[in-house]
């Protein structure tokens, strides 16, 4: 591994850089990834932010987004810069398989690898890891790493704070999840002080729905909402077919699973999505109950003990049946 010295000395003439993030990034990818991007640009280097895929609309609007190559619309151009970099950033996540095809490339290259994270059970691939699962976001990893890891926090703007507030305020459920401790609201202090506009970034992340979103949201809610008691568990499920009526793109299904989780009485929500490819699960629960050990032992998945995901190569209703029955061996655990 190398030293945080060495990592100085490395960044302190300009250097190829290369920054990525995990499949279908959500706020903290971006917003830690941006952020770090607008940092790396200010001391002089020549910095590509690739993102594996697609992201939320609803993010576009974030400093330098512009700048961003998407892998899939431009996967040559990508692989040359992967190859020619001296050093590669990987933020939120840890396992090369969260980045699809890039991953390969990533692994194949000569750049020394450096991952910013807070998820569970990290791959060896990294020559640097600035990581901690203590972290409410890789955001404020980020944060952490430029003031007080590389000592640089003269350098922190606007651009800068409003990439990271966006991170930290996602994944911390807008700062009501138990990782967002009296640091974390220090923290966000700090970047309000560097002109980070907590109330326009707010509003542009969950005030900024299309009308198609809103039905669709309607229509879960009404119509696929589950709720059995038994196991004070609510599921919904949604099919290939209502996802082409509502127009879903990228972002749409983003924070439903929430909803499911917010009904009284109810510890482990599951949204469950019938994409072309596999059926994709979404998590969450409350207290101790380990939704990432389901994802992780049932559905090729993992994450957080409280917010985690997978998938199934079984048709919807295959993956449904498997999901209500497992929850028999966690009961006790449910309805404590």
């Amino acid at each position: 591994m190398l030293s945080i010295s060495e990592i100085k000395s490395l960044l302190a003439t300009p250097q190829k850089i290369v920054i990525t993030t995990h499949h279908k990034p959500d706020g903290d990818a971006m917003g830690s990834s941006l952020g770090l991007y607008a940092y790396l640009i200010q001391r002089g280097h020549h910095v590509k932010l690739i993102t594996p895929t697609d992201y939320p609309y609803f993010l576009h609007w974030l400093p330098n987004n512009s700048d961003v190559i998407i892998y899939t619309e431009a996967q040559e151009q990508s692989a040359k810069l992967v190859e020619e970099a001296a050093l590669i950033f990987c933020l939120d996540f840890n396992t090369l398989g969260r980045i699809n095809e890039l991953g390969e490339l990533v692994r194949a290259s000569k750049a020394y690898k450096l991952m910013i994270d807070h998820h569970l059970d990290p791959e060896d691939f990294d020559d640097y890891r600035h990581w901690s699962i203590n972290a409410c976001a890789a955001a404020q990893l980020v944060y952490d790493f430029i003031v007080n890891e590389l000592e640089d926090g003269a350098m922190m703007n606007k651009d800068i704070a409003t990439c990271l507030y966006t991170g930290i305020m996602t994944d911390s459920g807008s700062f009501r999840f138990e990782s967002a401790n009296a640091a974390v609201y220090r923290i966000a202090a700090d970047l309000i002080d560097l002109g980070a506009e907590h109330w326009r970034i707010h509003q542009l992340v969950y005030d900024n729905a299309t009308e198609n979103r809103l039905r669709f949201l309607g229509h879960c809610l009404s119509e696929k909402l589950e709720i059995l008691r038994e196991f004070n568990t609510a599921i919904i499920t949604v099919t290939k077919e209502e996802l082409q009526k509502y127009q879903i793109v990228t972002g749409d299904t983003e924070g439903i699973v929430n909803y499911a989780l917010s009904v009284n009485g109810i510890k482990l929500a599951a949204f469950i999505i019938e994409r072309t490819d596999k059926v994709k699960l979404s998590l969450r629960s409350t207290g101790d109950f380990p939704a990432n050990e389901i994802c992780k032992k049932y559905f090729n998945g993992g994450g957080h003990r409280n917010a985690a995901g997978g998938f199934s190569d079984k048709n919807l209703v295959d993956t449904v049946q498997e999901f209500k029955a497992l929850l028999t061996d966690y009961k006790n655990q449910l309805l404590q």
